[in-house]
């Protein structure tokens, strides 16, 4: 399992505990300036520090002892961005049908229709009438100054700080265009009546005291902005699984004081206070159900369409949907320490955290701007020394600013991220950092805890032998008991049970009882009389299948048996194909015995003959064989769900929770999966290595079109105006393919 972030030493040589917050920012424009701020804050002492662009966030651990939160604002803010730690009230959010791009939208559109008309007389010689450019300019100069302003106060701000992001080459560009065409209005030819121009995709060589670049100024400008714009709303599209999980909560809940029902906010509620869930309301919070009887509809944290039955005792889980019955629960889990709030915190940090391949984009994006001013002032410096001509070289060198914006390339990880953790939410698929992510297409082998994971975890009823009354008298008896192999022959009885005198147990044999006026006994063979040959062959049988057979004696003579097992879950064995289709070696790991083991395993289709089975081990045990598979050389992934597979979880390559199991051991896990059953764990696997694949893919294509277009742009193969609009699409390609992960689909 991939080690978290290093926690740094005191002064006394210890570790110092940190504490973290996260910052919302604004003001950032692309990857470099996120780069930015996170070297600016990795810079103070007892900091680490993540920025992710995409989410619009930073996530730093800090020690309290060195730095404090308003120092951290502060650091943000000499670099020239916004910082303020988020607000969670209801009064801080937007409200209902409001725009968060409003502006953004009215500057493209206002943009865009000033600069049409430039572009269309720009290229179409035949629309220029007598002094058309002057029209051009009053046109374009509103679009290449209060348009393009983003860009050229971003860059401003950069210049001050020394530091130079995707918004100097966007702002030097435009500007550079929108000046080139001053000059040549005012001081050159191409202010004179009768002036034509015509359009060419190539760098055209002439004069240039009759060149205008006016339709480039305003056309890169809206191409640039149409991006930003398309961008911002698909990254908040990409964020919507989890803004759409967090909003499943119930806002209010029915509580019951006195015997009254009063209706409260979800916020006023308390541990220990019963409320009432009728038919179709949503469990206000997490808790254990008091009385009555119903199914609820997990779907919404699991992805399970099937509703559960739950009855008192039984654990609910705020946000799910109460479908049938009236139900009493008592909470046990409020606010921010309910299921709900700990699935938001999962996804949250998973989406602010780097995956390794993305660490590597930070650095070439990083370095990329300042190569690109040196490119393009290249550019500009060989074309005169080669050609003599301006125009020619200016055209050049503008196209190379403006294609060379590396956006495409610090959205390809977090908008894949934002997508596929937000989907895996909605699935119930939890994965906790994106490092998990290279994990998971490494692992080729995956071993898999026995009980509550290939199995129900319950014991079950599975077969009655001898006398008809065996069943009812034994559930009689076993319902006076809590052992797991009472509740389950109690409950296979399906009646309310015999009244019971002088009931009586015995540790480690079994329970006693008088029903009926007979004197019942329950339990092993220890202590009671022999069986039939008849019965005595099905306690052999069940023995031999690891199974437990449990005798029902009375009268002296014992004349049934019950037998007993920990079921298979319906779809383990399916999985497990599944896991094998996915290139994983399964491998079942247990500390029952190994006839039980090899029974469950043969049923889920696993060999014990092939080393598809290790059975009788210990906590330890577990570690013992996750270490001695990684030193065969092996990459391997664990599923386990109680605190006996905590260290197991720990020491794999990858380790997979099950939700419904401890919380040590899905602390200890990388990946959690809220539903109990092994599809989970296919599902997860598969949409982990989707992401890792979508992530890749983006990364590919961002840096090969910088790679290839660059150099077409410096050979005066490509117009400016061009290049603004593929470096807009380019943005809008990378974040578009992400947003392909919302129709990835759970197993079947």
């Amino acid at each position: 399992m991939s080690a978290g972030p290093q926690t740094p030493a005191s002064a006394a040589g210890g570790p110092t505990a940190l504490d973290e917050v996260r910052l919302d920012i604004t003001g950032m424009t692309c990857a470099s300036c996120a780069n930015r701020i996170e070297r600016k804050l990795n810079k103070l002492e007892g900091v680490q520090a993540s920025v992710n662009y995409a989410t619009e966030a930073a996530t730093v651990r800090f020690d309290p002892a060195r730095v404090d939160t308003d120092r951290l604002l502060a650091t943000v803010s000499a670099a020239g961005y916004s910082a303020a730690l988020p607000v969670p009230s209801a009064a801080d959010e937007p409200a209902v049908g409001a725009d968060p791009d409003a502006g953004l939208r009215q500057r493209l559109l206002i943009s865009a229709a000033l600069a049409l008309p430039v572009v269309v007389l720009s290229m179409v010689p035949a629309l220029q009438f007598e002094n058309w450019q002057w029209l051009a300019l009053t046109l374009a100069s509103p679009v290449a100054v209060w348009g393009a302003w983003p860009f050229h106060r971003a860059a401003a701000v950069n210049a001050r700080h020394g530091a130079s992001t995707m918004d100097t080459l966007v702002s030097l560009g435009i500007a550079a265009a929108y000046l080139w065409s001053l000059w040549a209005l005012f001081l050159g030819d191409a202010g004179m009546p009768g002036m034509r121009m015509s359009f060419s995709l190539l760098a055209e060589q002439g004069s240039g005291h009759d060149e205008m670049y006016l339709e480039t100024a305003a056309a890169v400008t809206v191409f640039l902005l149409a991006g930003r714009y398309a961008e911002a709303r698909a990254r908040r599209r990409s964020g919507a699984a989890l803004e759409a999980l967090l909003a499943l909560g119930a806002k209010d809940a029915t509580v019951l004081h006195d015997g009254r029902e009063v209706p409260v906010p979800i916020d006023q509620l308390r541990v220990g206070d019963q409320f009432v869930v009728r038919p179709g309301e949503k469990v206000a919070t997490d808790g254990v159900v008091v009385s009555g009887r119903s199914a609820v509809d997990l779907s919404m944290l699991t992805g399970e369409s099937v509703p559960v039955e739950v009855a008192a005792g039984d654990r609910v889980t705020g946000a799910t949907v109460n479908v049938g019955g009236r139900l009493v629960v008592a909470a046990d889990r409020v606010g921010s320490e309910t299921t709900l709030a700990q699935l938001g915190r999962l996804v949250t940090q998973a989406q602010s955290g780097k995956a390794p391949v993305q660490r590597l984009a930070d650095r070439l994006s990083a370095v990329f701007v300042p190569v690109v001013l040196v490119v393009a002032a290249a550019t500009l410096a060989g074309w005169l020394l080669a050609t003599g001509d301006a125009t020619a070289a200016f055209t050049a060198a503008v196209a190379v600013l403006v294609i060379a914006c590396p956006c495409a390339l610090g959205l390809a990880t977090p908008t894949a991220l934002l997508v596929g953790t937000g989907r895996g939410a909605q699935l119930g698929v939890l994965i906790k950092g994106p490092e998990v992510l290279e994990s998971t297409r490494a692992v080729d082998t995956i071993l898999l805890d026995k009980t509550g994971t290939v199995t129900t975890g319950a014991m079950s009823l599975l077969e009655v032998a001898g006398h008809p009354d065996t069943l009812r008298l034994a559930a009689a008896v076993e319902a006076g008991s809590e052992h797991p192999i009472a509740r389950a022959v109690a409950a296979a009885a399906g009646t309310p049970p015999a009244p019971v005198a002088d009931f009586a147990s015995r540790p480690g044999q079994g329970v006693s009882g008088r029903v009926d006026g007979r004197d019942v006994v329950v339990g092993s063979h220890d202590g009671l009389p022999p069986v039939s040959a008849e019965l005595a062959a099905v306690v052999e049988a069940a023995e031999a299948a690891g199974r437990t057979a449990v005798q029902v004696a009375w009268d002296g003579e014992v004349r049934g048996v019950l037998v007993v097992a920990d079921t298979v879950k319906p779809t383990s064995a399916a999985a497990i194909r599944r896991l094998r289709g996915l290139g994983l070696a399964p491998v079942m790991v247990t500390g029952d015995n190994p006839g039980a083991a090899a029974a469950v395993a043969r049923e889920v289709g696993l060999d014990p003959d092939r080393g598809e089975v290790v059975a009788g081990v210990l906590p330890a045990g577990k570690v013992e064989v996750v270490a001695r598979l990684q030193a065969e050389g092996r990459v391997v992934a664990m599923v386990g769900d109680g605190v006996n597979d905590a260290p197991a979880l720990a020491r794999a390559d990858l380790g997979l929770a099950m939700g419904s199991g401890t919380d040590v051991a899905i602390e200890a896990g990388d990946l959690t999966l809220v539903r109990a059953d092994l599809d989970a764990a296919v599902d997860a696997i598969r949409l982990s290595r989707r992401t890792l694949a979508v992530i890749k893919g983006n990364l590919f294509w961002a840096f090969a079109y910088n790679v290839a277009l660059v150099p077409l742009a410096a050979l005066g193969f490509l117009n400016p105006l061009l290049a603004g609009l593929a470096m807009a699409a380019s943005s809008v390609l990378v974040v578009t393919n992400s947003l392909r992960l919302r129709r990835f689909q759970p197993v079947r």
